[in-house]
Parts: structure tokens; sequence; C-alpha cells
């Protein structure tokens, strides 16, 4: 377990400098255009690319060992970053965000590779839990992760706020250079037993989509579970464009940072309760009993424009949200061999991921050229204002009720399913990577070793 809180910490650096750079890019571009527009290309970009390099970045976490990519991820962060810097301090703001020009295009990709590579951590991360905590406190190991992600979206989003508002964009970008620099020394000091690189059925192809399907469907009601996450996220992808801009309309952008990082507090305790007493007997049921609860608080978060109602609302939802994503990536290290874990991590993340870009890219136009309107309009207040009440981001509300109460009519049915029972055997009955951890003085590196068969279940 000592090795494996390093790389927890290690890791909690660098997503705090990752996500510090893109939310204050996010808060920037908002206020400097005050477009409802821009934050739906930035957060369907975001989402759209992660989709479709996270197989690519499992795969390419099979074929190393888990530091090495870690390494990898580091550095391409730390060099997008400081050619982003240069970026801004040579063109004009109005030129970097004007949307016709190629400049906005330029630096956002910029900026957007660099937040993508750290995904290689996250995932790297996953496996790690698996290789590192014995079976047993796997669950307890997940709650950590919450935890410290918790934290540093807590640190990340105070920490934006407050640079954009004092300091301007600027100097967080100088500062997100220095932390991941910092970030790559540490991880270079940490020492990890790895298990060797095994691959039986030769080195993995760089990006293999049908192979990481096939495994994915090896696994009985694991599909069924990557797609219940898929929908969730399509329908998350509504709060992912709008709630920065309904938050903004409601408080200036330092207090929005810090209102954010007080309700990250919501990760932290959840984490901390994870921890402690783990995820019960059948981390499938908790993973659809917990969104139940979410889409509950997500219903009733908007249908008053209030800031009391918004951060009550947002901080026991990311207490919940701890306890959906620890349930589901200790389904994950329990279920599919420790060799394959990397490729079945991309593919779920690319699959559910693809969805939120999708509704992130049409909400923006949506809620800007038709919600927005229609709530603003005497037709829209007369019709839904008993509903939704009176203020400027009503239109936005709007959008999020909508989506709250089909994920909640969603979640109730899947808890119904056959797909739900089937899973829940599964994992019952696995035994796959029982055995495995990497602090074990028992377990020595074993390159060469065979990797275990892949069955299909229609055999």
């Amino acid at each position: 377990m000592r090795t494996f809180q390093r790389v927890l910490v290690n890791t909690l650096l660098a997503n705090i400098t990752t996500q510090m750079v893109w939310f204050g890019f996010t808060f920037w571009a908002y206020l400097e255009s005050r477009s409802v527009l821009v934050t739906s290309i930035l957060g369907g970009s975001y989402m759209l690319f992660l989709a479709l390099t996270s197989v690519p970045f499992g795969t390419l976490i099979d074929r190393i060992r888990k530091k090495t990519a870690m390494m990898l991820a580091t550095a391409c962060t730390a060099v997008a970053f400081a050619i982003g810097s240069a970026l801004f301090f040579v063109i004009p703001s109005d030129v970097l965000l004007d949307l016709r020009r190629p400049f906005f295009w330029v630096f956002l990709t910029i900026l957007l590779l660099g937040a993508l590579v750290e995904s290689i951590r996250g995932l790297a991360l996953a496996t790690c839990v698996t290789m590192l905590v014995p079976a047993e406190l796997r669950p307890k190991a997940n709650g950590l992760v919450g935890m410290v992600q918790g934290i540093g979206f807590a640190l990340n989003s105070v920490v934006s706020g407050l640079a954009v508002g004092f300091l301007g964009m600027g100097p967080l970008l100088v500062a997100g250079v220095a932390f991941i620099v910092v970030s790559a020394l540490h991880l270079r000091s940490i020492e990890i037993n790895e298990p060797g690189v095994q691959h039986a059925e030769g080195v993995p192809a760089k990006v293999d989509f049908a192979e990481a399907f096939r495994m994915t469907r090896a696994v009985p009601g694991l599909l069924a579970l990557v797609l219940f996450s898929t929908f969730n996220n399509l329908l998350g992808g509504v709060y992912m464009a709008l709630l920065d801009p309904y938050g903004l309309e409601l408080m200036p952008v330092q207090a929005w940072g810090i209102l954010w990082g007080v309700c990250s507090i919501g990760f932290i305790l959840g984490g901390m309760i994870i921890s402690r007493t783990g995820l019960g007997v059948n981390p499938v049921r908790t993973l659809l009993l917990v969104n139940i609860a979410m889409w509950t608080v997500a219903a009733i978060l908007p249908i008053r424009e209030s800031i009391a109602l918004l951060a009550i609302g947002c901080f026991i939802y990311m207490g919940l949200v701890t306890f959906a994503e620890a349930s589901e990536q200790t389904v994950l290290q329990k279920v599919v061999p420790f060799v394959q874990q990397g490729r079945v991590f991309g593919f779920a993340m690319a699959i559910e991921l693809a969805a939120a870009p999708i509704s992130t890219l049409m909400i923006g136009p949506i809620a800007e050229f038709w919600l927005i309107p229609y709530m603003n309009s005497d037709a829209g207040r007369n019709q839904l204002g008993w509903l939704l009440g009176a203020g400027t981001t009503r239109g936005i509300a709007l959008a999020f009720l909508l989506a709250s109460l089909i994920g909640l009519i969603v979640t109730v049915l899947a808890l119904m399913s056959r797909p739900y029972r089937v899973l829940s055997a599964t994992y019952r009955d696995s035994l796959v990577n029982e055995s495995l951890a990497a602090d074990d003085p028992a377990v020595q590196p074993t390159d060469g070793e065979d990797e275990p068969p892949v069955s299909d279940p229609q055999e």
C-alpha cells in the first residue's frame, strides 16, 4: 500500500495542475466572450477527444510499464502547457477568442492535448489499484482515489477562479508548467515493483477497438454496465456545457471558483467514507442506487434561481459521484484480468465519454437560441414559471430538469433489469485478480508469462 499511496499523491499533484489550467481556460473564455457556445465547444471538444484517445491510451498502458506511461504523459503535458503559455503572451486576447480566426483553434488544441494526455495517468492509476493493493482492500483504495480527486477538484476550482479573477490567464499557465515539472521529478523518484508486461497473443496493436470490445464482452454483464454509464454521460453532457455559465450568471468568477472548491469537499467526504466502510457486498447495486439519488438531487437543484440551492445540490451530488465512480472501478478491477485492464478501462472510458460530446455540443446552441429565449419570454414564464421560478438562468434550468428526469427513469429501469442480475453474479463469483498485489513480496516480475485467454460467452 505504501507505493500505491505515493503514486496517489503524485497523481493528485498532476491532476490539480492539469485541471487548474483547463478550468481556468474555461472560466476565462466565458468571461471574455459571454457565450455558452464557447463553453460548449470547450467541453464538447475535451470529451470528444478523450473518448477517441481512451482506447489507444489504454492499449499503451498494456504495452509498456505503468510508470513509463505516467512519465510519458507528464512530459507531454509539460510541453503542451509551455507552448500554450508562449502563445498566450504573444497573441492578444481578443484575437485568441475570435472563433473565425485560426488562433483560437490552435490555442484550444494545444491546451486540449496537454489536458488529454493526463488521462493516461488516470487509466494507469486504476490498474495500479489492482497491481499494488490486495483484493480485499481495493474498494477502500478506490475510496482513497475518490477522496484525492475531490481534494484536487476543490483546490483547482478555488485556485482557477481566484487566479483568473485577480491575476489573469497568463500567470495561471506559467504556474501550470512549473507544477507539472515538479510532478515529473517526484514521479521519477517512486520505485514501483511491476509484474512484467505479458502478451500471450503478441504485442497489442496500438489501436485495437475490436479486441478491447471482445475483452469487455467476454465478461458477462460488463457491456451492459458500460452502456448504462454511456447513457448517463450523454445526459451529463448537458451539465458539462451549461453549469459554468449557470454559476457565472449568479456570481463573480472568484466566488464561483470558491463555491466549487467548497462543494468539492463532498468528493473528499465521500471518499473518506468509502475508505473506511467500503462499498457493500454488491458494488453494482450500490452504483445504481447512488445514481437514483444523484439524478434526484440534480432535478431539484435548478428549480429556483438560488445560490444556496445550487451549492447544497452540488455538494451532495459530488459526494454521491465518488460512490458511483468507486463502485464501477471496483467491479472492473475484480472481473477483468489485470493484463487486459488497460484496454478494457480504455474501451469503457471511450464508449462512456463518446456520448457526452454529442449532448455538450448540441445543448449549447439549443440553450442559447431556443431554451433561454423561451424562458425569458412571456410565454415561457407563464407556462413554466410555477415550476422553475423567475430569473435569467431559467432556460438553463429547464435543460437541467429535463436531463435529470430522463436519467432517473432509466436508472430505475436498469435496477430491475436482467443485465444487473447477471453482472452482480459475475462480480460475486470472480476470482481472477484475487492474489495479485505487487507490494506482496511473493509477487515477482513475471516477464513472458502467458496472458489468460479471453473466452467469448457466445461460444
